[in-house]
């Protein structure tokens, strides 16, 4: 067993006796992945029965999916008839427009990538690695194992998910050629919350070794709850350790997002979080005590769309190959955090209310602080100010 894991199932263990898995039972709204077919014995692959499960969730309105302590369910299946891929994902937990509330609680349980999925871009004809020139929209012999382990969109009830370990197993994936603009941009994410309205509670989910991101949150201007996301541990992802794409009022607690592209691929940005406004602005944000550690690309980055007003405090951040941080939007606020290895693009203005603000920060370059000993400075500044304004 991983330290990783060790520490996880520690972490599960303490929160096994939940109130909100009494009040279902109570209300006998508890859903079972075993009454669904499932196994959980690791080998048995569980995908139809959790397809099942979701239906019964989404027809109900909502209700507690609750996984047997400690299992590992084994998911991940790919059709030939899925629109855009020739070898295409089936929804595993895919929850959608539910009115009522949502717990799931993993108690500890593994959901993990069955292996030999094929990720990428594959001949289909003879099912061997594709490899076409960048940038490639071809969809033509495109795979995905997953869009993500759970998805959960359009929920007008609370959404709470605990105590879960999703594992990607991208080593142990068939990786084929590249699509996209760079890297492999084909699904294949831990944990997605896209469009809900009310709030979003994560506790204690580990997140690793997927083929995009870690997790991706997809937020609505006009969504009313506020989110709370603490002891999301997001590592060895390709892509991102966290995609956050839209939305307001998300608070991080003592979460880490580390060592994106550092496992079989890397895809860019390969950021450990990257704040990015696509179709919806991005407003209040919060970081308490988290850790952005030895990614492949920005420990973390905010520089696309219209984002403003991001807060870290008490956080880490560590660049061993490239910049600890980049934030280049405006309004960001750091106190108490430490940045080992180079900050660079950080936002200026002549109001004093949205250019960068450093409060009682750190800034080192010392090798011990890193975890390979590698501290990445450009050799230049420190914080890098001509790469502002």
């Amino acid at each position: 067993m991983t330290p990783d894991r060790r520490t996880f199932l520690a972490a599960a263990a303490a929160g096994l006796v939940c109130p909100a898995l009494a009040r279902a039972q109570s209300a006998g709204a508890v859903f079972r992945p075993e009454d669904f077919g499932a196994k959980g014995d690791g080998v048995t692959n569980d995908t139809a029965a959790f397809a099942r499960l979701s239906a019964a969730v989404t027809r109900r309105g909502g209700g507690t999916i609750a996984l047997a302590p400690k299992r590992t369910y084994l998911v991940g299946a790919q059709r030939r008839d899925i629109s855009l891929f020739t070898w295409g994902p089936v929804p595993i937990i895919e929850l959608d427009g539910l009115s009522g509330p949502l717990t799931i609680l993993g108690n500890g349980a593994r959901l993990r990538c069955a292996p030999g999925l094929r990720f990428g871009v594959f001949d289909p004809a003879t099912g061997e690695p594709l490899h076409r020139k960048l940038p490639n929209t071809d969809h033509n012999g495109l795979a995905s194992p997953y869009r993500a382990l759970i998805h959960v969109s359009n929920c007008r009830g609370p959404v709470e998910v605990r105590d879960v370990e999703l594992d990607g197993n991208l080593e142990r994936l068939r990786i084929g050629g590249q699509f996209g603009d760079g890297g492999w941009q084909v699904p294949a994410t831990g944990l997605v919350f896209e469009g809900n309205l009310a709030e979003e509670i994560v506790a204690n989910v580990y997140t690793h070794h997927h083929g995009q991101d870690g997790a991706m949150i997809i937020g609505l201007p006009r969504r009313a709850g506020r989110s709370r996301i603490s002891r999301l541990i997001s590592r060895y992802n390709a892509r991102q350790g966290l995609s956050l794409t839209g939305g307001h009022g998300y608070d991080f607690a003592d979460c880490e997002f580390s060592h994106t592209g550092r496992s079989a691929i890397m895809s860019p940005p390969g950021a450990g979080v990257d704040i990015e406004a696509e179709a919806n602005p991005i407003r209040d944000v919060t970081f308490a005590r988290c850790k952005f550690i030895d990614n492949s690309g920005v420990g973390m980055v905010a520089d696309s769309g219209d984002s403003e007003g991001g807060r870290f405090a008490d956080c880490l951040f560590v660049g061993t190959t490239t910049w600890s941080a980049w934030p280049y939007k405006p309004g960001f606020r750091f106190a108490r955090c430490t940045f080992v290895g180079s900050v660079v693009h950080p936002f200026s203005s002549r109001d004093a209310a949205k250019a960068t603000r450093f409060l009682q920060c750190r800034f080192t370059d010392n090798p011990r602080l890193s975890p390979t000993g590698k501290v990445f400075t450009n050799d230049g500044p420190i914080v890098n100010m001509g790469e502002s304004d």
